[in-house]
């Protein structure tokens, strides 16, 4: 970039964080082709969208850029609207394809044309235009290497902002613009798209914006990697703003007065400040201390290293921790905290930032979010300009799906384009497209049923969205797991097998068990089953092979049955029928005897053998243990759980005291919404941990267990004991009510249910194999003119035309407006 524009920059760098400015044009200059390029200036940038005058094609985009007009003067950047006319000759005026692109000046020299889809909000126009500019100052890149080679030639020169967006142009990617426009000649900027290289980092939470401050400047031995510190707060550019200044602060500050009077630059942000007590004697060994606790509490608080031989006021003698707080006039905390993690606890406990929510320019037309049916509604229509890169699947139609899932072993997406849910799993379905690119041998295609209803109507498709899974030679397999990346994902990679695994001998019996002979699936199922039985037992076997099927795209499945069956059942203790669960991760091996081989028998014995003894409970596993109808025993923790609570609780549950409950955990930081379940439950909310019993399915009685005791067997047992007996009072009871949407007229599942009840002539079972849907698939190819009675199922599909729909809806909002 040149120096020109970089000197200008900095000129007006903190106009984005100030409120004042120096107003300018605010709307959208209209200018013939003439006048516009006789505006251009040497070194400044301007934006110029060239159309015909009055063209209703535009209006929309032309509202977009009028909202972008503020925003891009505060950076210095022109915006103006280029009426084309007859009497003036402009290369930019020409074809209609032409009048679609938006162009970015710097003096005369055209930089970049943008198609106007791209600009398709004012986020995107800010961002986009941004991204232009500073070029030379953010590096986008797609892979680990590139990012790795950068951190190497900066190590000992500077440090680094990584960022990771979900898509160009959305609010995210224009707030890290706007920063990178201030600090970019500071600090390297490096922006990515790619989930699989947020992955590499160590994130599990793909689902969100990432930035990363790479502290690459202290680096001098280039063999080491920069640290790394994550914001934690959402990506706004005030957000970002105040982390990086807390970036620049000193990590670490050595004081000689009453922390009272002590004020730093995390005060001003609204962070605490957190004093390590240090004392002659002690001084390399509580400085070393001290910046332990800085690193790990960087961005959150200041640390600082307070001498107390030098200090005036009087300590508590005890005391070795000062905690002051971030509001003013609360004084500070005297504390005595031997273990740096306790130092840690008491700092996330005892700390509230509030999300700093900027005001978007974003024109909300369409249905108000507060009032959106659901989270996965909201999400959708947050998300609704999103680009997909749809391109990594084949979309079928009616004409090409047979042909399709017949030449190939296929993944099929049954969905409706107009249904939330189908929308946000359509995002998730994509995203195992990118993590499956070059690797898989299954083709991902996808169907939208709101467009070709026959179709899945013939493929027994009854709801939304659906996974089912086609492969040459076998019936068709649905995916019932839950609508996430990492689960389909699972589901798909374990299907690359059939199931189950026939193993031969003795010597490969004990690499299936140790993981070796499918240690590439290992990582997507930690519990390999196999299955012993002698060569005799023909119907046991044939139970269990159809278990196996039933399990398949869950966990890995095995058979033995060979005559030495024998010396396996002996070396593990098992009477045959019998099967052997290996936990890879836990390296052990345990047999379960097979009383009853019943295939629907043994896929719950696997199915709860699966299930850990003292999960940690999150929204994707709460309805495996919600479905045992036991009573919650949840221990409550803002974060990992102390080690002696865990051994604690498995030695219970290895006694049997805990048989009748699902003892679990639950932790804040990676699923906050425990936080509001704290709430209902107590008023205020006492201090974590704190563990209660939750007795949903019968009654909705909630009982804490005493905070002045320690989480220990024996207290545990005697408590558990008193419940029992009726001896402790609940802290409150869960009221029986059922969720509902929050205004009638979005229950849109109840008038589908009115609208197809109307016309429903027979009912179906519930359940119908995949065998007898292709079945009446050759029968209806066979009589194409005969003419069918619909069931409810099949006529919600038939009902999917959004024409009539509406109508339907239409009717049932007029009824409740009469009402």
């Amino acid at each position: 970039m040149s120096s020109g524009f970089s000197v200008f920059r900095v000129g007006i760098s903190f106009v984005i964080m100030c409120s004042f400015y120096m107003p300018t044009v605010d709307s959208l200059l209209e200018l013939s082709p003439q006048k516009y390029f006789s505006t251009l200036q040497p070194g400044k940038a301007s934006l110029a969208y060239f159309c015909q005058a009055d063209s209703p094609r535009t209006s929309v985009f032309l509202e977009e850029l009028n909202e972008a007009v503020r925003p891009l003067q505060d950076y210095g950047i022109s915006v103006a609207k280029v009426n084309c006319v007859k009497e003036e000759i402009s290369r930019y005026c020409g074809k209609e394809k032409d009048l679609m692109k938006a162009y970015l000046f710097k003096g005369n020299i055209l930089l970049r044309e943008f198609p106007t889809d791209t600009l398709f909000d004012v986020n995107a126009i800010v961002a986009h235009v941004l991204f232009a500019l500073l070029f030379n100052e953010v590096k986008y890149i797609t892979n680990l290497e590139d990012l790795q080679n950068i951190e190497n030639a900066l190590k000992g020169k500077a440090n680094i902002i990584f960022s990771y967006v979900r898509a160009i142009g959305i609010p995210e990617h224009r707030a890290v613009m706007e920063a990178a426009f201030v600090y970019g000649t500071t600090y390297q900027f490096v922006l990515t798209t790619e989930i699989a290289l947020l992955e590499s980092l160590g994130s599990e939470d793909v689902e969100y914006a990432h930035l990363y401050f790479f502290h690459c400047k202290l680096v001098l031995d280039l063999t080491q990697q920069c640290r790394r510190t994550l914001m934690e707060q959402p990506l706004t550019t005030l957000n970002i703003h105040l982390f990086i200044k807390t970036m620049k602060a000193p990590l670490l500050t050595e004081v000689a007065e009453d922390p009272q009077q002590v004020s730093t630059v995390h005060l001003q942000l609204g962070l605490p400040l957190v004093f390590i007590v240090s004392q002659q004697a002690t001084y390399e060994a509580d400085r070393r201390t001290a910046e332990w606790v800085a690193w790990r509490l960087l961005g959150k608080a200041g640390v600082l290293l307070l001498l107390r031989d030098s200090l005036e006021v009087n300590i508590p003698q005890h005391a070795n921790v000062v905690f002051k707080r971030a509001e003013k006039g609360v004084p500070v905390e005297f504390l005595v905290l031997h273990d740096v993690d306790l130092i840690i606890s008491h700092v996330e406990h005892n700390t509230h930032i509030e999300e700093i929510q900027e005001d978007e320019d974003d024109d909300m037309e369409g249905p108000d979010i507060d009032v959106q049916d659901d989270e996965v509604a909201e999400t959708v229509f947050r998300d609704r300009k999103r680009k997909l890169p749809l391109e990594l699947t084949v979309e079928l139609t009616e004409e090409t799906f047979n042909a399709t899932v017949m030449a190939s072993d296929s993944i099929v997406l049954f969905y409706a384009g107009w249904q939330a849910v189908s929308m946000a799993f359509l995002q998730s379905y994509v995203d195992v497209a990118v993590k499956l690119k070059g690797t898989s041998t299954m083709l991902l295609t996808r169907i939208n049923c709101a467009d070709w209803s026959d179709v899945c109507t013939k493929q027994n498709v009854t709801e939304f969205p659906i996974v089912k899974m086609y492969k040459k030679g076998e019936n068709p397999v649905s995916y019932a797991g839950m609508l996430g990346t990492k689960d389909l994902l699972k589901f798909i990679q374990l299907n690359r097998i059939s199931y189950p695994v026939n193993i031969t001998s003795i010597q490969e019996a004990e690499e299936y068990l140790s993981g070796e002979l499918y240690k590439d699936l290992i990582s997507y199922s930690s519990v390999s089953v196999l299955g012993l039985f002698s060569p005799t037992m023909t119907t046991a076997k044939e139970d269990f092979s159809e278990a196996g099927n039933d399990l398949k795209g869950y966990v890995i499945t095995g058979i033995y049955s060979e005559e030495d069956v024998l010396l396996l059942s002996n070396k593990y203790a098992a009477s045959l029928p019998a099967l052997l669960l290996a936990r890879h991760t836990e390296g052990k091996i345990e047999s379960i005897p097979l009383a009853i081989t019943r295939a629907e028998d043994i896929v719950q014995i696997v199915t709860d053998a699966l299930l850990e003894m003292f999960p940690e409970i999150t929204v994707e596993n709460l309805p495996s243990y919600f479905r045992l109808q036991k009573p919650l025993l949840i221990l409550f923790s803002d974060g990992s759980i102390n080690p002696q609570y865990k051994k604690a609780m498995l030695t219970l549950v290895k006694q049997k005291y805990l048989d009748s409950l699902t003892p679990c955990w639950l932790n804040l930081k990676n699923t906050p919404v425990g936080r509001r379940i704290l709430r209902a439950y107590f008023d205020p909310l006492p201090p974590l941990p704190v563990l209660v019993l939750v007795n949903l399915h019968s009654g909705g009685q909630v009982f804490a267990f005493p905070s002045d005791q320690a989480i220990i067997e024996e207290n545990l047992v005697l408590w558990l004991k008193k419940l029992e007996a009726g001896l402790e009072n609940h802290i409150t009871i869960l009221p029986a009510q059922e969720w509902k949407p929050p205004l009638p007229a979005y229950d849109f599942l109840s008038m589908m249910d009115a609208a197809t009840s109307q016309h429903s002539t027979r009912k179906i079972p519930k359940c119908m194999k995949e065998t007898d849907v292709q079945e009446n698939d050759k029968e209806q190819h066979e009589d194409k003119s005969a003419v069918r009675k619909e069931p409810i199922e099949t006529l919600r599909i038939k009902h999917w035309n959004r024409s009539n729909w509406f109508k339907e809806a239409e009717k049932s909002f007029r009824h409740d407006k009469e009402l």
